[in-house]
């Protein structure tokens, strides 16, 4: 046969079609070779029923043809000596509890997956050959196990070969002894030295890592030794740390092979039950542990996820499940109570090691080089703020490093920012409006006490792992590990913008909570919605923003009817809950005196907010009209700071105003523009216009308005 390069060197000129049909060519030439191979060892060639029956004279034939009998074949990449097959044989009694006339039910059934002799033989055997696979009254007999007896009952619902998943019986509406044996797909590839996962679990189960990342946390060894002494059902219960990961590295501790699921995917199958069992019997298999996380996605406080997880426990019985989830386990879940372990936050040094460790191992993968793809501890300070699990981590090392391959160049901050940003879920956008952060602090205009306020607010958000996790300065009752701070000033001194630049220096977005969408009329519904919007939130790395707070935070009232009850409930569940709250929250308000008091003890950070002064005023006006703007040789920017008392927002939208009548004009911007736009804009606030204020521009004014 001509060799493959060969073949392609020949070929290299012809057309596709031509190339299809020389490789037919080949194959048919291979059944030419076949036939003639076939007939001259056939007695009866030319017999016109071939297929249909089988003589005794055939069956003695097929027996006495021992050459016949194919080898273990190749699987998996190596093959299978009988020293190997008798190992997994013993393996397998071993892992499912198999007694030997067990081991000899699953060969007989296993025959014909093998060699195809036993196809026919099985058929003669049968009495029909299109039953080419054993009944279970002819595995019986050829066991030597009475049919009457107690050998039926090792092929039963509850027997170890059939609950293990280790025989499927056919034909269930045949009488029991008439029902065809069969060895899962799965089974039989294991045997044969094939220990990849079962087809059926593609998309719902993957292997865990062979040579995992070290993990020198000391719940790995404490999980290990459970799993060791015989506890088959570990709960971890996720207090911001890496649950899976550890799983992984208990599992590999234990000398056991993670399987790790995919909930979201198994709870949504079609046959999640026989997913299940088939997970069940690959566990068994290939003595591993399976991996199982997080519970809130499978929702086991509903029947049908409770039902789940309690199959999926039974099925499992004694092969090692580590669960986790952020909410503790109810044992009204499964009839087997877990091992609980508490999974903490794994510090800032260890973050820092995560982080190394994937930008290497990214860096490799998408080939940028080991100096553009080596940490430094710029890099890791800028990622310090956030709070990753160890799949979120690898995903934003892996984007970060192909954005610097690019160019190429070291991977920046700019980048990591990026790329974790990139792993925020959309979950929290269908309750509050995100915002990514376009100013800096260059862009704002306050006083020193208010930028060292928000400077404080940064590196609360930056450090609170070192400070509450790490130096444990947080103290107990059940209190998150959140930042929250109140912005108090009136409309316009900057209160939200202050808020996007604090984000844009942690390199988070911004998500400003709609309250459209929170308060509701009907009583509890608001309690709802914010406890959606914290529970998103928290698996968010975003600053969350209530713009005019004291709509929902305000001031406890006495009771004199019901509404006031329900009033009070309603603020007495927000200070709970922003106690517990993990996240980092800003509150604006332009009226800090309608806040409740017992909020104020819950602020890490209060900025105040005051109107801005003359000096403050004409940064704003230039800030406001930018540089791109042509400007007037007589814009006198010094009297509109001197005169109006604006605060920015107000300043930003007359500066707006303005550009346009320039636009409008075709010419620089000039002083008559905009004068006129603070008259705009003091007429909307509803200000008196007074001379002492404007000056001679108000008579020009009038005068050019006709008045």
């Amino acid at each position: 046969m001509t060799p493959p390069v060969q073949q392609v060197q020949q070929t290299a000129e012809l057309t596709d079609i031509e190339v299809l049909w020389e490789r037919l060519g080949h194959l048919e030439q291979r059944v030419r070779e076949a036939v003639v191979a076939r007939r001259a060892v056939d007695p009866d060639p030319d017999d016109p029923y071939r297929g249909q029956y089988l003589t005794p004279e055939a069956a003695a034939r097929i027996l006495e043809t021992r050459d016949a009998f194919t080898p273990v074949p190749e699987y998996g990449g190596g093959a299978s000596s009988d020293a190997e097959s008798g190992g997994r044989l013993r393996e397998l009694a071993e892992r499912f509890g198999l007694a030997p006339p067990d081991i000899d039910l699953l060969l007989v059934a296993l025959a014909p997956d093998i060699d195809p002799r036993f196809e026919r033989l099985y058929g003669y055997l049968n009495d029909d050959l299109t039953r080419r696979r054993p009944t279970i009254g002819l595995a019986l007999e050829l066991c030597g196990l009475p049919a009457a007896g107690a050998g039926r009952f090792r092929l039963a619902p509850a027997a170890p070969l059939v609950a293990g998943g280790l025989l499927e019986i056919a034909e269930p509406e045949r009488p029991l002894l008439s029902r065809l044996l069969c060895v899962p797909d799965r089974v039989a590839a294991y045997l044969l030295g094939d220990d990849g996962i079962d087809g059926r679990l593609r998309g719902i189960v993957r292997e865990g890592p062979r040579t995992p990342e070290p993990d020198e946390r000391p719940e790995v060894p404490r999980v290990a030794a459970v799993l060791g002494a015989g506890s088959g059902l570990v709960h971890l219960l996720d207090r911001g740390g890496d649950p899976g990961a550890l799983a992984i590295a208990a599992l590999h501790t234990a000398a056991r092979r993670p399987l790790v699921v995919d909930i979201a995917a198994l709870a949504t199958a079609s046959e999640p039950a026989a997913l299940v069992r088939a997970l069940a019997t690959e566990s068994r298999l290939v003595r591993s542990g399976v991996v199982l996380g997080p519970l809130e996605t499978l929702a086991p406080e509903r029947p049908e996820g409770a039902r789940l997880l309690g199959s999926l426990c039974a099925a499992l019985g004694s092969t090692p499940l580590i669960a986790y989830g952020k909410k503790n386990w109810d044992p009204l879940w499964t009839a087997e109570s877990p091992v609980p372990v508490t999974v903490p936050p794994p510090g800032p040094d260890g973050m820092a090691r995560q982080w190394r460790r994937a930008l290497a191992e990214a860096g490799r993968s998408v080939g940028l080089s080991a100096a553009h793809a080596t940490a430094g501890d710029a890099l890791v300070e800028a990622a310090a703020a956030y709070r990753l699990d160890s799949g979120q981590l690898r995903r934003a090392a892996t984007v970060a490093s192909r954005l610097a391959v690019l160019e190429p160049r070291p991977v920046s901050p700019e980048d990591l920012r990026a790329a974790v940003r990139a792993q925020n879920g959309a979950g929290l956008e269908r309750l509050a409006r995100r915002v990514e952060p376009g100013v800096g602090w260059d862009d704002l205009v306050l006083p020193p006490a208010t930028r060292t306020q928000l400077t404080e607010l940064a590196l609360r958000a930056r450090h609170r792992e070192t400070v509450l996790g790490q130096w444990r300065m947080r103290p107990g009752g059940g209190r998150g590990r959140g930042v929250i701070a109140l912005f108090a000033g009136e409309s316009g001194t900057g209160k939200t913008m202050s808020a996007e630049v604090v984000a844009a220096e942690l390199g988070m977005e911004l998500y400003v909570v709609d309250l459209s969408t929170v308060v509701d009329k009907y009583i509890g519904e608001t309690e709802k919605n914010l406890e959606r919007i914290f529970v998103e939130a928290s698996d968010v790395n975003g600053i969350l923003l209530f713009d005019e707070a004291d709509a929902i935070f305000g001031k406890r009232s006495q009771v004199n009817d019901s509404r006031d009850k329900h009033a009070n409930m309603e603020s007495a569940y927000l200070l709970q809950r922003m106690e517990s709250f993990d996240g980092i929250a800003v509150l604006t308000t332009n009226l800090r005196a309608n806040l409740d008091e017992a909020f104020t003890r819950r602020l890490d950070v209060i900025a105040e907010f005051p109107m801005p002064d003359a000096r403050q005023r004409l940064a704003l006006w230039d800030r406001c009209l930018g540089p791109a703007i042509p400007r007037d040789a007589t814009l006198d920017l010094e009297f509109c700071a001197d005169r109006f008392e604006l605060a920015g927002g107000s300043i930003r939208a007359c500066a707006v105003t303005a550009a346009y009548l320039a636009a409008e004009s075709g010419a620089p911007l000039t002083m008559d523009q905009l004068v006129t736009a603070v008259l705009q804009e003091y007429r909307k606030l509803g200000r008196l216009v007074l001379e002492s204020e404007f000056g001679p521009w108000l008579a020009k004014e009038r005068a050019r308005a006709g008045r």
